[in-house]
C-alpha cells in the first residue's frame, strides 16, 4: 500500500487526496527514479535538509525594520506571522521589486503592504522532491514550512537543497 508523501499515511492506490492530511496525490505518478540522487530527492523529506528557524514579524511591523533584521541576520526572507498563522512572506526580492529606489519614503510603512501573501508552504514531513518542484514552478527560492494548523515551522531555501544535492553526489 502507498504512503502518502506529505504525511507517511497509508493511502489507497489511485486515491486523488490523502484522507489524513487532505493532500493532494495526484504527484505519486513519478516515473522510477533513475539514479542515487534521484531516489534520495524522492524518497528523503523535508525536513532532513535541517530547515532553518523561521525569522518572523507580524503584518504591521514597519519594512525597515523588516529589513534591518533581515540583514542582521543574514537571511532572504522573513515569514509574516499573525495570530500564530503564517499569513505571507517578504523577500529579498519583494525588496528590490517593489520598494527599489524608494526605500527611504516608504520606509514606515506596514511590511503587509510589500509582502507575498498566502505563499506556497509545505510539511516539514513532505518529501524533497516537492519543495524542489514549488521552488521551480512558481520560481521561489524560498519555500516557508508550516505545522498543520498553518504555524510556521521552518524555511527551506534554494541554498539548503544544494548544501543537499552537493552531499549525495
Amino acid at each position: 500500500m502507498p504512503l502518502c508523501p506529505y504525511c507517511g499515511a497509508k493511502v489507497i492506490e489511485g486515491d486523488d487526496e490523502c484522507p489524513e492530511c487532505t493532500h493532494s496525490l495526484a504527484s505519486l505518478d513519478l516515473p522510477e527514479p533513475a539514479s542515487e540522487v534521484e531516489r534520495a530527492l524522492v524518497n528523503d523529506r523535508v525536513d532532513q535538509l535541517k530547515p532553518r528557524a523561521p525569522l518572523t514579524a507580524t503584518s504591521d511591523t514597519p519594512v525597515a525594520e523588516v529589513l534591518k533584521r533581515m540583514w542582521e541576520e543574514r537571511i532572504g526572507c522573513m515569514l509574516i506571522v499573525d495570530d500564530g498563522v503564517l499569513s505571507g512572506i517578504f523577500t529579498e526580492r519583494d525588496a528590490t521589486q517593489k520598494l527599489a529606489a524608494d526605500i527611504e519614503s516608504l520606509a514606515t510603512r506596514p511590511v503587509s503592504d510589500f509582502m507575498s501573501r498566502d505563499p506556497e508552504t509545505l510539511e516539514g514531513t513532505a518529501k524533497i522532491v516537492f519543495a524542489v518542484q514549488r521552488m521551480d514552478l512558481g520560481g521561489f527560492r524560498h519555500v516557508p514550512l508550516t505545522d498543520g494548523n498553518g504555524a510556521p515551522t521552518g524555511v527551506v531555501s534554494v541554498r539548503d537543497v544544494l548544501r543537499y544535492l552537493t552531499a549525495k553526489f
